[in-house]
């Protein structure tokens, strides 16, 4: 069959992971929210650590360490720390106990580099199914909550006046990349997540004249990202995750080049 293909399998797990992470990209780069999803994508080594350790799936246990993280950095920027100083923190410790605790587990074998890279020459089709089944998810959770994220993005005295709280959609958005850090771990692991989500909407935006337009732009450079980052893997045998945020990177030059010269003219 088609997915007894190990590469095929790899295409599907990275146009998957693309078409979930690179709408919600652009409420991470439109809300200056890079870092936040970085110290998202870092409790997940303790997520894992806490999985293996009761013996529990990995994805329900990320996605509850994800959600703790941005609840720990919400409560310290209510007590007055800087957000750059509460995510600097948090995220650092988190990986630093994720890490610790994983070396604990005696009884338990684990490949530290492909939580913290990625094998996506490895998705098996469970993990295909949890992939997509997260990122459809996502996806609806982000095209349902559409208007809202936005105008709570773009002016929350506005969004107020609209009948919008602000706080709800920070909620929305905060449980939506907790599960994509969750369905990527096995793409690009957890240094590279951030990446995924930021990059790809970054290049969308010289692109774009709408936040629609963005959306899809970024869904779309990630998808080819990921299909020509596992390409230039294969034939240049070089790990699959980091090719592919290298492809997603070159992609963001290409378009920052193109808009300074269609500025320029």
């Amino acid at each position: 069959m088609m997915l007894d293909d190990f590469m095929i399998r790899a295409a599907l797990a990275g146009a998957g992971v693309a078409l979930a992470s690179g709408p919600l990209g652009c409420f991470v780069v439109w809300r200056r929210m890079a870092y936040f999803g970085e110290a998202t994508a870092h409790a997940a080594v303790l997520g894992v650590a806490l999985a293996l350790a009761l013996s529990a799936p990995i994805l329900p246990a990320v996605v509850l360490a994800a959600v703790l993280m941005a609840s720990a950095v919400t409560l310290m920027r209510g007590r007055g720390y800087a957000m750059d100083t509460a995510l600097g923190v948090m995220a650092h410790t988190a990986l630093a106990a994720g890490l610790v605790a994983v070396s604990l587990l005696a009884d338990v074998r684990l490949d530290l580099m492909a939580f913290l890279f990625g094998d996506i020459l490895a998705v098996s089709r469970g993990d295909l199914a949890v992939i997509w089944g997260g990122g459809a998810l996502v996806l609806g959770l982000t095209l349902w909550r559409w208007s809202d994220l936005l105008i709570a993005t773009l002016n929350p005295d506005l969004a107020h006046a609209a009948g919008v709280d602000p706080r709800r959609a920070e909620t929305w958005l905060t449980l939506a990349l907790a599960v994509v850090v969750a369905v990527a771990i096995k793409v690009v692991g957890v240094l590279l997540i951030a990446a995924l989500l930021v990059i790809p909407a970054a290049a969308a935006r010289p692109l774009s004249g709408t936040p629609e337009g963005m959306a899809l732009g970024a869904a779309g450079i990630g998808g080819l990202s990921a299909l020509a980052g596992l390409y230039g893997a294969y034939l240049f045998d070089t790990p699959a995750g980091p090719s592919i945020v290298c492809v997603a990177a070159l992609s963001f030059i290409v378009t920052t080049l193109a808009r300074g010269l269609v500025r320029g003219r």
